[in-house]
């Protein structure tokens, strides 16, 4: 016999019997007032993101202002109150991979609804018929517009809510006269008399669609499979909303924008680890060069306090550099930083150190100047620029620093990195270690000198060898290098709520 049978519950009649008249009173007008009461709306977000997009592969995928596309359609959903499911339906695993990491669902479109002809209409219909839930309300929200407001989407799910529209979709008021052509290649006027050019001000209101939204009552979405019906009407927002990516200038542009928005915005930057370029990030990208060919350069010193800071309090930081120099290798030793030289994949090689160090790439800011570090911006989810970077490193990057290369960048964005109390003990000497042996395999310097195989290997370098083809640099000593402090104790390291 289980618990539940030897345990007694007084039925409704015997409780009421016990209790006062006008309590009894009471609660049957608390149980006819939650009777009458009606059902709570219920609200999910669909996005679609399908992963054959042909203008930009993988369009959803792309980052501005250093967060993806995708990333940043669900961020505007969760920040709807009235929102409560966010569903990412495609047909890609890359993409599934980030809206999970976003913290949205998915749901995974078959092929025969994933294809260029397929309606966006046959995605929502699909995701809905996959949920243990019925949603009055349905949000069709699209990745291509990148500056999705929370607040204009509640507006507009609110105005549905409450009955005073079926469908409510986002738009721009738009002053522009519209032309066609007609079968003759003949120029006829759209909306408007060609032979009547009223002012701005005496003409009716007319609105473009940003694509950005639909909220649609999901009843009348399943009934006519389409975004329109019923009573429709419009959530305007304002035209810095509107921007909508199509091709790579569109791409290019809402950067540019993101950018300096960001500037405006960014007190801190919340990353749990850094890591650098070092020509025209911790120099100014030129170089004194003797009759010899020796090369020196100048560096800031201010740099050196600010990552003093960060290694003092546990931060992971490295140098990923392009140039094999051994001031690259003087400098890190200096700075206590991990360094990686000679490298010509940077995306791998920061990917492989995130996975050793046991980091969120989102939660990584990566320093660069030029456009040999774009790659690694597509790795982390913040990507920063020196001031006097290249135009295109300018436009991808989420933060552009106020200081050029070389002048103190370095220490600018240590200073925006929130750490917690500095450790007071000093931190162990970094091991160089030589990411290639003369056999192809990952070996320690000590081997080298010794000709005897190291004591221990570190997990972040054997995560390092199949980062790089199997052959060998033509000049021994410039092969590429990697410093690992992998293993340092990281107590002090700031928790990620």
């Amino acid at each position: 016999m289980n618990d539940q049978s030897t345990t007694y519950e007084p039925n409704a009649t015997e409780f009421q019997s016990e209790m006062k008249p006008d309590a009894r009173t009471t609660v049957a007008a608390n149980q006819a007032a939650e009777s009458s009461s009606p059902t709570p709306h219920r609200t999910v977000a669909i996005i679609p993101a399908r992963g054959g997009s042909k203008g930009i592969p993988l369009k959803n995928l792309q980052k501005v202002a250093g967060i993806s596309l995708l990333a940043r359609a669900i961020n505007a959903a969760q920040a709807s109150p009235s929102i409560d499911r966010v569903i990412v339906s495609t047909d890609h695993d890359g993409i599934a991979a980030e809206a999970l990491r976003a913290g949205a669902e998915v749901a995974h479109r078959p092929a025969e609804i994933a294809g260029d002809t397929a309606t966006s209409e046959s995605a929502l219909i699909h995701t809905l018929s996959t949920l243990d839930e019925d949603f009055d309300i349905t949000v069709f929200m699209q990745c291509t517009s990148p500056f999705i407001d929370s607040a204009s989407i509640e507006n507009a799910v609110r105005t549905v809510r409450d009955d005073d529209a079926d469908v409510v979709f986002s738009a721009v008021e738009d002053h522009s006269f519209l032309w066609r052509l007609d079968d003759d290649t003949q120029a006829v006027a759209v909306g408007h008399e060609a032979s009547f050019r009223p002012r701005r001000q005496d003409r009716a209101k007319h609105f473009n669609e940003t694509g950005a939204f639909y909220v649609m009552r999901t009843s009348g979405l399943i009934e006519h499979e389409h975004r329109f019906f019923g009573r429709i009407g419009i959530e305007e927002v304002p035209p810095e909303h509107a921007r909508e990516i199509d091709d790579m200038s569109d791409l290019t542009l809402v950067r540019a924008i993101a950018a300096s928005q960001t500037q405006e915005t960014t007190q801190v930057i919340d990353v749990d680890a850094l890591v650098t370029d070092f020509d025209g990030v911790h120099t100014d990208d030129g170089a004194y060069v003797d009759e010899d060919g020796n090369e020196q350069v100048r560096v800031h010193r201010g740099d050196g306090m600010g990552i003093s800071r960060l290694v003092k309090s546990g931060v992971p930081v490295m140098i990923l550099s392009k140039e094999r120099n051994p001031v690259v290798t003087r400098r890190a030793e200096k700075l206590r930083v991990d360094v990686a030289q000679g490298i010509d994949n940077k995306a791998s090689i920061l990917d492989a150190w995130i996975t050793a160090n046991d980091l969120d790439p989102a939660r990584v800011a990566y320093v660069g100047n030029d456009i040999n570090d774009l790659e690694a911006f597509d790795v982390v989810g913040w990507p920063i620029a020196v001031a006097d970077a290249h135009p295109r490193v300018l436009a991808a990057a989420r933060v552009i620093l106020d200081t050029p290369g070389g002048r103190g960048a370095v220490r600018e964005v240590c200073d925006l990195i929130p750490i917690p109390v500095e450790a007071a003990e000093p931190l162990p000497n970094p091991t160089l270690t030589s990411l290639r042996s003369p056999t192809g395999h990952p070996s320690t310097l000590a081997e080298h000198q010794s000709g005897h195989p190291a004591g221990h290997q570190s997990a972040a370098l054997s995560g390092h060898a199949s980062a790089f083809p199997d052959q060998q640099p033509s000049v021994p000593r410039h092969q590429p290098q990697f410093t690992n402090r992998a293993e340092i104790s990281r107590a002090n390291r700031k928790q990620v709520s």
